[in-house]
């Protein structure tokens, strides 16, 4: 039985490539799974002191049934989360071991996993690896001693899936109707800081990007200050936003008009908009886009108000449905190169947006209905909203923030495998994502995308996140955000009794139809057949749960159908290409 080793070890970072191989040979100890590797070393984000990396093994000899891949590094990195696999450290010394749903690694098969590290002067990839205590060597090595047992034929070609999954035969429990069509697909996002700094380049890149470890998200939020001289504060990560990701749109949302323009000449604790000033508001939030313009920024949705009905002691303005109303029947045209967002109500209050679709003259000044979803649900609003549909008014869900979490111990948020994390995600979040776009809302904007209980770690000692790195929920949010892009359109589907724990969404664009699948349920569902209308030409299966932050799974393919196990307690994509 022959073992075929290689290596490819790569690190990314400050867009140098550095490459580095070995070709050591060694013998197979009687018995030992170790078979034939590549192993990919990729480090797609890295930060003053720290670093994101993932590693990719490929066998390329016979099938592996549990795995354990050590290196060692030469410069003083640490190992300090990781997702997908077990890692421990001692000394230079790392060891990564599979965790119970990738240990099985058939030929030509890879399984991947990723950590975030930290290191101090510099961070040189490993120039060596080992699977099942063999190192990998670029060559044929021969076993020394026979092993115990050999298989009855050697595979003359690489399996098309994995044994766990083979390929589909019977009845779909998932039959996606594309001739049922839904909502245009906006995106999905978050906001940057609305009172303080900019997500660095780094940053940004890994929230909007679509390489691994990043997070893809397609709306970025910011605010409109109302003293000009702070508006270039965020001109950096909204510049890297456009150009770094894919068809991302900027959201801008003004919390309140500047002090003398309002009847309490205040910037806080609401207050209302003098009507004397409504010509001048205009014209501030008209120069906000001009200005973002010219910085080679476009703002793509502009919102006339931030929750109108919430009046804090911080920025905040108050304005009623037919205040609105007049405002953009009478203003709205003088805010150009944009389309404007009526109102951003707190719970997606309908009187503060029916008299806007109600006027032919203001609904001609908007192009979007936005709403925050604090007390939505419990209101009773979590679903379609019949006139915006009416007059073809895209409705999108711009602010929610949950960390309820928090009462379990706050160092609880850098660790990437806590129960109760993982619970309040799925249940709550990625639920009400589902949720939304099963109400045909075309878009779901998270609060800060940088902060402890969010998408990238913030830093804050006291919670335990690393500043810059991708948390489980940013990965969680991704099985969205990556996989269902600006332009695609939600389709029907029919699910059989098999699949009942199954909360699934289909949608089509760019020649692929993809899903999104909760399975908030405690059992797992094995051999889920989804049956599409054409031939499948390639298929991508990726999961999220407790212990795994948008792993790939094996995946089988037949014709027009794809059998997955969707794994308990789990959010997953399933990507086929037509």
């Amino acid at each position: 039985m022959k073992r075929h080793l290689t290596i490819r070890t790569a690190v990314l970072s400050a867009g140098a490539v550095l490459l580095a191989s070995t070709a050591v040979a060694a013998a197979l100890p009687a018995g030992a799974a170790a078979a034939g590797c590549a192993v990919t070393y990729a480090v797609p984000s890295q930060w003053q002191g720290g670093f994101g990396a993932n590693v990719t093994v490929t066998n390329l000899g016979d099938p592996v049934n549990g795995w354990t891949l050590t290196w060692s590094y030469a410069a003083g990195q640490t190992v300090t989360q990781a997702w997908n696999a077990t890692v421990t450290q001692s000394g230079a010394a790392v060891t990564a071991r599979n965790v119970d749903y990738n240990g099985s690694i058939p030929t030509n098969g890879t399984t991947s996993f990723g950590f975030n590290g930290s290191w101090t002067s510099s961070n040189p990839a490993p120039t060596s690896f080992a699977l099942n205590g063999v190192t990998c060597t670029g060559g044929t090595t021969t076993p020394t001693t026979s092993p115990t047992t050999s298989p009855s034929t050697s595979p003359t070609s690489s399996p098309t899936t994995s044994p766990s999954t083979p390929p589909p035969t019977g009845p779909a429990d998932i039959t996606v109707d594309t001739a049922s069509r839904y909502q245009t697909i906006d995106g999905f996002g978050a906001a940057v800081s609305i009172w303080g700094g900019a997500w660095s380049t780094a940053e940004t890149q890994t929230l909007v990007g679509l390489g691994p470890n990043q997070l893809g998200l397609s709306i970025v939020r910011t605010g409109i200050s109302p003293v000009s001289g702070e508006w270039g504060t965020q001109v950096s990560a909204l510049k890297t936003a456009k150009s770094y990701g894919s068809n991302v749109k900027i959201m801008a949302s003004p919390w309140t008009a500047p002090a003398a323009w309002k009847t309490n000449n205040s910037r806080t604790n609401g207050g209302k908009l003098r009507t004397d000033y409504y010509d001048d508001y205009a014209n501030h939030l008209n120069s906000y886009v001009q200005y973002m313009r010219n910085q080679g920024v476009t703002i793509d949705v502009t919102s006339v108000q931030n929750e109108p009905d919430w009046h804090p002691d911080y920025d905040s303005m108050d304005w009623s449905g037919t205040e609105l109303q007049t405002f953009v029947r009478e203003q709205g045209a003088k805010v150009q190169n944009t389309k404007l967002m009526v109102a951003e109500a707190v719970n997606l209050n309908y009187s503060y947006t029916d008299p806007t679709l109600n006027d032919a003259a203001a609904r001609n000044n908007i192009g979007y209905i936005g709403g925050h979803l604090y007390g939505t649900e419990a209101a009773g609003r979590l679903k379609p909203y019949p006139l915006a549909q009416q007059y073809n008014k895209p409705v999108w869900m711009t602010e929610w923030n949950l960390h309820a979490a928090d009462g379990s111990g706050s160092n609880i948020w850098g660790n990437p495998a806590n129960a109760t994390v993982w619970n309040e995600t799925l249940d709550d979040i990625m639920r009400t994502v589902h949720k939304s776009m099963e109400s045909n809302w075309s878009a779901y904007v998270w609060w800060y995308g940088k902060r402890y209980y969010s998408f990238i770690g913030d830093g804050e000692s006291a919670y335990g996140t690393v500043a810059g790195a991708p948390l489980k929920r940013g990965y969680a949010f991704s099985q969205y955000a990556k996989y269902v892009r600006p332009g695609y359109q939600r389709v029907g589907l029919a699910k059989s009794s098999k699949a009942s724990p199954l909360e699934v969404t289909a949608y089509q664009g760019d020649g692929k139809v993809t899903l999104v699948i909760l399975n908030r349920s405690t059992s797992a569902v094995n051999n889920a057949i989804i049956q599409v209308p054409q031939n499948v030409s390639r298929a991508e299966y990726v999961a999220t749960s407790q212990n795994a932050s948008a792993a790939s799974q094996p995946v089988g393919v037949n014709g027009n159908q794809v059998s997955v196990n969707v794994g308990a307690r789990s959010i997953s994509t399933v990507v086929l290409t037509l």
